[in-house]
């Protein structure tokens, strides 16, 4: 693969990960600075923060073009952390963190704008963290599978050992939060599907459809078109049915 990200696995594409020359390129300017992979992390958050703020002040399709500049944002973090040859369990558990943080506001701000019920944007969100858990769960597996990659894993449920740039009461913390908040959602993911084709390619090609990079550009789409009404049927009907492709095609 072109990014690198999956090692030496071959028939695979990460249709998410189309922006991440650009994240290593802005990550080779990063990488002799002071610049953290932590603050660009919290840098992402802000830019989910202000989206949400110009989707509520009707700015649809502004916000919609932030949605994608913080997807490639996104992907700094990690390209930094590859680059200076420094995975980070806290790096991986606070981006998760900050991912869904920025999910819950940007979704209150289109629910708030569409009309939708309290209720119903719980629904979406709950909706699109098992889509983004199922994309996760392929593309952990692939990068163990094709660089023995062990920062992230299917299974988070013991505690890592800390790398020895980072400390462990912050690994602890972290961990916590992430076995509360999102273990639930992988261990149902993880028994859901199965054993899957020959170096998984099918399964991380198709469910990277899932991913934000991915995901960001239908959104730009719907809101270029003034189609955001249909940003629900996205992702509780077509989604779905990715979902069970990928699903079924692991298990036969």
């Amino acid at each position: 693969m072109s990014s690198g990200k999956y090692g030496n696995i071959s028939g695979a594409k990460d249709l998410s990960d189309w922006g991440r020359p650009v994240a290593r390129f802005f990550a080779n300017i990063l990488k002799d600075t002071r610049i953290s992979v932590l603050m660009v992390t919290n840098f992402h958050l802000l830019l989910s923060t202000f989206c949400a703020w110009l989707i509520l002040q009707e700015y649809i399709v502004e916000s919609c073009v932030l949605l994608v500049i913080k997807g490639v944002v996104d992907a700094v973090d990690g390209e930094l952390a590859r680059i200076r040859e420094r995975p980070s369990h806290v790096g991986r558990y606070w981006d998760t963190i900050a991912d869904t943080i920025g999910l819950i506001i940007v979704t209150y701000a289109f629910g708030q704008y569409l009309g939708w019920s309290g209720v119903y944007i719980t629904g979406i969100v709950v909706a699109v963290l098992f889509q983004y858990s199922l994309f996760n769960h392929f593309s952990v597996r692939a990068r163990g599978l094709g660089l023995g990659d062990d920062t992230s894993r299917i299974d988070e449920k013991v505690c890592p050992v800390a790398k020895p740039w980072e400390k462990q009461i912050h690994v602890n913390f972290l961990h916590k939060i992430y076995l509360v908040g999102f273990s639930w959602q992988d261990q149902i993911i993880d028994r859901m599907t199965g054993k899957g084709s020959k170096n998984l390619s099918f399964e991380l090609t198709i469910s990277s459809m899932l991913g934000y990079g991915f995901q960001s550009i239908i959104i730009l789409i719907l809101g270029l078109t003034m189609n955001i009404d249909l940003l629900d049927d996205l992702v509780l009907y077509v989604n779905s049915i990715v979902m069970i492709i990928v699903i079924l095609r692991s298990c036969f």
